[in-house]
C-alpha cells in the first residue's frame, strides 16, 4: 500500500510549502483538489490546461520529491439544479482533460444530487414514505443521474480516462454500496469508488462489509475516521445539521485518524482492502477541528504507517 494525502488537508501552505512537507513526511503520492467545493489552493486548473510547459514543470517538482499524484478531485455537484450545476459540471470537465493530459488515470468527485421535478435546489431523498419520495427518486435516477453520468462516462473515455472514482457521501444520490453498483450497473465500470469509511461510520454502515461488498469497484481510497458522541448520537441520532466546527455539541464528527477508531480498527480496514484486491493509496483527508492541519495530518501518518500493508506476498515455493 501507499501513503497519500488530497492537497486540501495541508491547504493553507503554499505549493512549496506542501512539496517540502509531504516529503518530510515520506509520501508516496499526492491527491489535488482542482476546484469546485474546493478552493484549489494547489492548482491553477486553466493555466495547466493550457500550457503544456506548467503541465511539465507541474510534473517535474513533484518528481523532484519522489512523489506522484494518485488522483485529481473535483468533488462538487455537477446535477445542481441551479447555475451552479452548469459551473461544477464545467470544471469537473476541466479535471477529467487535466488528468487525461498529465497521465493521471484517477478522478475523484461526488455523484451529484439533482432536484425533484421541478426543484431549484438538490433533494437527497433518505426515506421511502411519503409516497412522493419515490417520485422524486425516480425522476433523479431515471431523467437526470443515469443520462448524465452515461454522457460523462463517454466524455471521460473518449480522453482515455476509465476510471472515476465516486465518494459514498451524504446528500449525493450515491451514499452506499448499493447506490454505487446501481449507477455502476447502469453505466459501465468507470465508475467506481473512492473509499471514504468516515461517511459510512455517521451513516450506520459497516465500512469493512462495505469494501468486501465492493471488492475490485474500489478504485481509491480516503483515509478519514469520524468519532459519533454516544450521548448526543444515543439522544438524537445520527442525522445532524449543525456545522462541522460545532463539534462539542454535534452527534458525530470527522477526527483524527486513530481518534475515533484505534490501531485495531484500522488493521482490519487495510486487511478488509487486501483481500478486496486493493493495494494502493490510503489518502489521508484531515478535516478535524480540533486539530491543526499539521498535527493532525502527523498522527494520521503514525496511525498508517502502523497499519499499512506493504511487503507483497510470496508464491510457494
Amino acid at each position: 500500500m501507499k501513503l497519500g494525502m488530497i492537497t486540501d488537508s495541508l491547504g493553507n501552505l503554499s505549493f512549496d510549502e506542501l512539496l517540502e512537507t509531504a516529503a518530510d513526511l515520506k509520501f508516496d503520492m499526492l491527491e489535488f483538489a482542482c476546484g469546485n467545493w474546493s478552493k484549489a489552493p494547489h492548482v491553477k486548473l486553466d493555466h495547466l490546461l493550457e500550457d503544456a510547459s506548467a503541465r511539465k514543470e507541474f510534473l517535474r517538482r513533484l518528481a523532484s520529491k519522489g512523489i506522484a499524484i494518485s488522483a485529481l478531485n473535483c468533488s462538487g455537484n455537477p446535477l445542481h439544479p441551479g447555475e451552479s450545476g452548469k459551473q461544477h459540471d464545467a470544471i469537473t470537465r476541466k479535471t477529467i482533460k487535466l488528468a487525461s493530459l498529465m497521465g493521471v488515470d484517477r478522478v475523484v468527485m461526488m455523484s451529484g444530487c439533482p432536484g425533484g421535478p421541478g426543484d431549484a435546489n438538490p433533494n437527497w431523498v433518505t426515506t421511502g414514505w411519503p409516497p412522493e419520495m419515490q417520485t422524486i427518486l425516480d425522476y433523479q435516477w431515471n431523467k437526470v443521474m443515469i443520462p448524465y453520468w452515461r454522457d460523462l462516462v463517454a466524455y471521460a473515455n473518449g480522453l482515455g480516462l476509465n476510471k472515476i472514482c465516486l465518494e459514498l457521501h451524504g446528500h449525493q444520490n450515491v451514499y452506499s454500496v448499493d447506490t454505487l453498483l446501481r449507477l455502476r450497473d447502469a453505466v459501465g465500470p468507470t465508475v467506481g469508488a473512492n473509499f471514504d469509511p468516515s461517511h459510512l461510520m455517521w451513516m450506520g454502515a459497516d465500512p469493512l462489509r462495505a469494501v468486501r461488498a465492493l471488492g475490485d469497484a474500489i478504485y481509491h481510497v480516503h483515509a478519514k475516521d469520524t468519532w459519533i458522541d454516544p450521548e448526543i448520537a444515543g439522544r438524537n441520532g445520527v442525522l445532524e445539521t449543525q456545522t462541522g466546527e460545532k463539534m462539542a455539541t454535534r452527534s458525530w464528527s470527522y477526527i483524527t485518524l486513530g481518534y475515533g477508531h484505534g490501531d485495531d480498527w484500522w488493521n482490519a480496514f487495510c486487511a478488509n482492502l487486501k483481500l478486496a484486491g486493493y493495494d494502493d493509496v490510503l489518502s489521508i483527508e484531515h478535516e478535524d477541528p480540533m486539530m491543526s492541519p499539521l498535527e493532525g495530518v502527523t498522527k494520521s501518518v503514525g496511525l498508517l504507517r502502523r497499519v499499512m500493508i506493504n511487503r507483497p506476498v510470496r508464491a510457494n515455493a
